[in-house]
């Protein structure tokens, strides 16, 4: 007895001790790129709208988290600016069509965002992308195009905050307001009627991080400076929140660290007692003999059928269809057209010789035209492929 109420004291001992190290151990940051007005974290944007009041100082500031259509539908909207800043923002065909009437009146669209749903960079022509050169340690050097506005100085900010840019854009319809080290476009504005459309591929340039360093605080002014001034301002919640308020309670114990642990330990402590109940009242399990691996096997049976049937177009045509694959998942490439573009492409994404990829695109091109393929061919298409693989990054 004596045993067991020492063991239950040192227990209580220890529980405590960790409860107290826990409750006042350095709260770690928080990194999450949530973009939300209240959220005080680096990739937050609780700074930028506090100071909305002093960018347009005669507007009217007002959240919104139903969709652009249902937003803008029947309601007229004069001399306004509205205000998306997210990872990614969803339009489809009816959000689209509305927020062109919006800005056919005079109304004016700021997008700041990593992502832009598929719609809309069709419809607008456009493509973004990311700086892969590496060579600038602190950042991607960024400036704006209009002398008035242009610093002397280019803007870098670390964290990859500006190497963000557009690889693709519409310069009949855009024009561009911005530019990096590079030449590439990182601020463009579409013209709608009397409004605009502005668009930056890079919403952490408007958090928190960024606003707070003096160089960022006066890139993210003149980013702004280009919306004119307004009535009301809409600022966009419907792509960091979602449309529907979610008031449960398990919302609030995860947004507690103290009540998150205590709910964690509190399924772990039923999961344990359930297991070691059904520890107690199971049944002997019998023992079953595990599957022979029958994978060896398959393979040299697969193998004997290809190599009697000679079919050395169909085996050709499987790897580089396997290949083709390997290079859309690693390196994000589309492979319809195996040009001069994709390679250079592909080059610079893998690291790899360039005689090596031209071979092999060469090879791949000359293999899906080819009607019949000797065994030769076939021999040198396995080699280039297993090179690749081998100096790949």
């Amino acid at each position: 007895m004596n045993g067991l109420k020492r063991y239950l004291i040192w227990s209580a001992i220890v529980m405590i001790g960790y409860l107290v190290a826990q409750y006042y151990k350095p709260k770690p940051t928080n990194w999450t790129a949530t973009y939300l007005k209240e959220d005080k974290i680096p990739f937050g944007t609780y700074i930028l709208y506090q100071e909305l009041g002093k960018i347009f100082p005669k507007a009217e500031i007002a959240p919104s988290r139903l969709p652009v259509y249902n937003n803008l539908k029947d309601n007229e909207f004069v001399n306004s600016n509205y205000l998306f800043i997210a990872g990614r923002v969803n339009m489809d065909k009816y959000d689209y069509l509305e927020l062109v009437k919006y800005m056919e009146k005079g109304n004016n669209v700021f997008i700041a965002a990593y992502e832009l749903s598929d719609f809309l960079t069709d419809t607008l022509n456009l493509t973004m992308n990311s700086v892969y050169d590496y060579a600038h340690k602190n950042g991607t050097p960024i400036n704006f195009v209009d002398p008035a506005l242009k610093g002397k100085r280019d803007y870098i900010f670390n964290k990859g905050l500006g190497d963000q840019y557009f690889s693709k854009v519409d310069t009949i319809r855009a024009s561009a307001l911005g530019r990096n080290a590079d030449g590439e476009i990182n601020y463009v504005k579409y013209t709608f009627g009397k409004g605009g459309l502005y668009l930056l591929p890079s919403p952490q340039l408007l958090s928190n991080y960024n606003i707070l360093n003096p160089s960022g605080a006066t890139y993210i002014s003149k980013v702004l400076s280009f919306l004119p001034d307004a009535k009301h301002v809409i600022w966009d919640e419907n792509n960091t929140k979602g449309t529907i308020d979610d008031s449960s309670v398990l919302r609030v114990l995860f947004n507690n660290d103290n009540l998150r642990w205590a709910y964690y330990l509190a399924i772990s402590g039923l999961l344990i007692f359930v297991l070691f109940e059904m520890k107690r009242r199971q049944r002997i399990i019998p023992v079953i003999e595990p599957l022979k691996n029958t994978s060896v096997e398959f393979v040299e049976v697969v193998g004997k059928v290809y190599y009697q049937q000679r079919d050395n177009r169909d085996i050709a045509h499987k790897k580089i269809t396997y290949f083709l694959e390997h290079v859309r998942s690693n390196y994000r490439l589309k492979t319809t057209v195996l040009d001069e573009e994709f390679i250079s492409d592909l080059i610079l994404k893998s690291g790899i010789n360039e005689e090596i990829v031209r071979k092999l695109i060469e090879m791949i091109n000359r293999l899906n035209g080819a009607i019949v393929i000797d065994d030769h061919a076939l021999i040198q298409l396995h080699k280039l492929i297993e090179k690749f693989n081998k100096q790949a990054r």
